[in-house]
């Protein structure tokens, strides 16, 4: 199926006339000159249209908002590249061309993304034949190296209990960390062994060597961490008989687990976190254009065409996303469910979670230099700008760097980086920004509220810089690095190591603001005025980001082995005396469950129990002990030894359950400014409090302290 026929369908030279139109129309529109006065009445009659389009729904809305919102940006970097850049003196030239290369950056990225998701796709399941002899037979592939076998030991099972015929299912754990009690846990749940001699080309060597030992039509690829439900298979295999082109169907990587951001921020299940976006928009966008990616995980690819690009692409560190761009040039097609069928664990630590973004960036970067997906033969021009629009996200961190000193360089240096009077830059400047914020919100929906991007994007600039620019210089340097999961923070500490960076361009911003209150008090010249208080609120605006970027580097503590995941469901707990209680799940992990009781009856702490869970019409038995009575927040159990079918019937009963993970998927409100807005001043002021806390302890000891203190956070 070719996803862009989804498309309303229009005559070729309809559409071309609208193209020629529409170009024609756009390019009067922005290069018509304007006063002051007129460009400000102008940016108003345009926001006020968008702010009453936003109310409405239909994809007609967003298509129209996303239209003004280039009519005004596009107007705003044609005045910007005409008018502005008249520079006076050297440092002027400089520093100018810097912010406005960025703003060329920001420019491009905001119109890729638009066209990216102008018509998301929106796929749906296809049916299975009833006849389960024409299913196709799959191996499950489990990549592992140096992860705990705690963490792995719930995927590995999980698997075991796919609905799929077991004469046409292959479990494969593939550790490439070659330890001994993993071959025994295989051989105890009867799954596949596999390892090599080597490490070569990481978890994509891993793969490829297993791919040599096996056989199976189709390979599911999880990651060790990635619980997958009993229906995965079910979901994503209909449409691969129903177009034998289509080589990867790719799920969304949902997260039971807190991020760092999340935890260190308090916005765990309150705020989308950054991977939804991608997840609940971005690839629905690239399904429509035939550009889905391959994530690593959550994914079954057909091992025909995997084998014929020459199994999974060893030539940069993001070699998922590199196999699929190669599948693409193939001619292959790739398809996207938005549908949750796994679960996995978040990185523990912000300093984890760095490390594997700049992973990311670095291969990202790799492949922009080595495999430019705008250059070689087989893809369409839809595909080749997804492509660009995902490796161009990547490079954002020098220009947030120069975002968040720029207004610097009038305050300190009298260098004017815009050639032009403050009224203007807020005439022409302030529409663009709140054009697209506008249509951003109306765009992304609840997939991502306004600013908490900013946050993001803040606090990895300055440890993606380096990577991604040495991997265009030379796209050979650097290596795989595992993410580590399932470890645990066992005390609060503000990681002043990772926050170094923040905390010096805070200290710079701070100063600007000195700079700017004295610039006010000795200043004669009332336009010199306007200057000065353009940047001071450029200034403050940074500061805000900054302090709440500060905030993310506050580690929460995180003593749980196991995390708890919230979801409620019947069940009956069985006291020694023979009485059965109804119950309903609070929450559940491996190691417990928090139940509350239909009847309300106290049990004391130190009574062994079993907990009756059900799925699907069936029921098992699982022994606990009770810990804890908290009357009307319920029970706290613990799972005494379980049997080998006890603890793979305890995840086929709760983390193998689609309707779970499905019930917490995508389920934010939309925010609207204010809201939005608030919640990032609230974490600004978080991140200064905890700074103020930190400087204090530290100064009582004589700042001897590491950069990774024991300081309560």
């Amino acid at each position: 199926m070719d996803a862009s026929k989804e498309w309303p369908a229009l005559p070729r030279p309809v559409l071309w006339a609208v193209w020629v139109v529409g170009l024609l129309l756009l390019a009067f529109v922005v290069t018509v000159p304007l006063e002051v006065g007129q460009q400000l009445v102008f940016s108003a009659l345009v926001f006020i249209i968008g702010v009453v389009l936003s109310k409405r729904a239909g994809r007609l809305v967003v298509l129209t908002m996303m239209g003004l919102s280039l009519v005004v940006s596009t107007r705003y970097m044609w005045w910007r590249l005409t008018e502005t850049l008249g520079f006076d003196n050297p440092l002027d030239l400089a520093l100018g061309l810097g912010l406005v290369a960025a703003e060329i950056y920001a420019f491009v990225v905001l119109v890729l993304g638009y066209f990216q998701v102008l018509w998301p796709l929106g796929r749906s399941p296809r049916q299975l034949p009833a006849d389960q002899s024409l299913w196709p037979t799959v191996d499950v592939f489990i990549p592992t190296y140096n992860e705990p076998l705690s963490v792995v030991r719930t995927t590995v099972l999980a698997a075991t209990v796919l609905d799929w015929p077991s004469d046409k299912l292959n479990i494969h754990l593939l550790d490439d960390g070659r330890r001994e009690e993993f071959r025994q846990f295989c051989e105890e749940v009867g799954v596949n062994y596999v390892t090599r001699t080597n490490n070569n080309h990481a978890k994509a060597g891993n793969i490829n060597a297993a791919l040599k030992k096996t056989s199976g039509e189709f390979v599911a690829i999880f990651d060790c961490d990635h619980i997958p439900t009993r229906s995965f298979l079910q979901v994503t295999m209909g449409w691969f008989l129903e177009d034998r082109k289509l080589a990867v169907m790719q799920m969304p990587h949902y997260f039971f687990s807190p991020d760092p951001f999340e935890r260190n921020l308090g916005t765990f299940g309150k705020v989308p976190n950054e991977g939804e976006l991608f997840y609940g928009l971005l690839q629905e966008g690239n399904d429509t254009w035939n550009a889905t990616f391959f994530c690593g995980s959550c994914a079954v690819i057909r091992r025909g065409p995997l084998q014929e690009v020459g199994g999974v692409a060893i030539d940069t560190v993001t070699e998922d996303a590199h196999t699929a761009l190669r599948l693409h040039r193939a001619g292959y097609r790739s398809a996207y469910l938005p549908i949750p069928q796994a679960a996995g664990l978040a990185t523990e630590s912000l300093s984890a979670h760095v490390g594997q973004r700049i992973r990311w960036a670095r291969g990202m970067a790799q492949i922009f230099r080595i495999d430019n997906p705008l250059f070689g033969r087989g893809l369409r021009w839809a595909q080749r700008l997804c492509y660009l629009n995902a490796m161009l996200h990547f490079f954002y961190g020098l220009p947030r760097i120069v975002f968040l000193t720029a207004p610097l360089a009038f305050l300190f240096f009298d260098a004017y980086v815009i050639q032009a009077s403050a009224l203007m830059i807020l005439a022409y400047a302030i529409p663009h920004i709140m054009q697209a914020n506008l249509t951003n919100l109306k765009v992304q929906g609840r997939h991502r509220y306004l600013l908490w991007n900013e946050v993001y994007e803040t606090t990895l600039a300055w440890y993606i810089l380096r990577p991604t620019l040495m991997a265009v210089l030379n796209p050979r340097l650097g290596k795989f690095n595992v993410t580590a999961k399932g470890g645990l923070v066992e005390r609060s500490y503000f990681d002043a190591g990772i926050a170094k960076p923040y905390l010096f361009l805070l200290v710079l911003n701070l100063a600007g603001v000195v700079a700017g209150l004295l610039k006010l008090f000795f200043t004669d010249g009332s336009g010199e005025i306007h200057t000065i208080w353009l940047n001071l609120g450029w200034t403050i605006y940074n500061i805000i980001l900054l302090s709440a970027t500060i905030a993310t580097c506050s580690e929460r503590r995180q003593t749980r082995h196991a995390p708890r995941v919230t979801f409620s469901m019947q069940a009956v707990l069985h006291l020694p005396d023979g009485q059965a209680l109804p119950c309903t799940t609070v929450d559940f992990s491996m190691g417990g469950m928090a139940i509350r009781l239909d009847t309300g009856q106290p049990v004391q702490p130190g009574t062994e129990v079993e907990i009756e869970l059900s799925s699907r019409n069936r029921s098992e038995r699982l022994p606990a002990l009770v810990l804890q009575d908290r009357d009307e927040q319920g029970l706290g159990i613990q799972f005494r030894e379980l049997t080998l079918k006890q603890e793979r019937w305890l995840i086929a009963s709760t983390f193998a359950r689609a309707d779970i993970w499905y019930s917490k998927w995508g389920r934010h409100a939309q925010q609207g400014y204010l809201a939005s807005v608030g919640g990032v001043l609230v974490a600004s002021a978080h991140g200064l409090r905890v700074l103020g806390k930190y400087i204090a302890t530290s100064a009582g000891r004589g700042f001897r302290a590491g950069a990774r203190t024991g300081n309560s956070a």
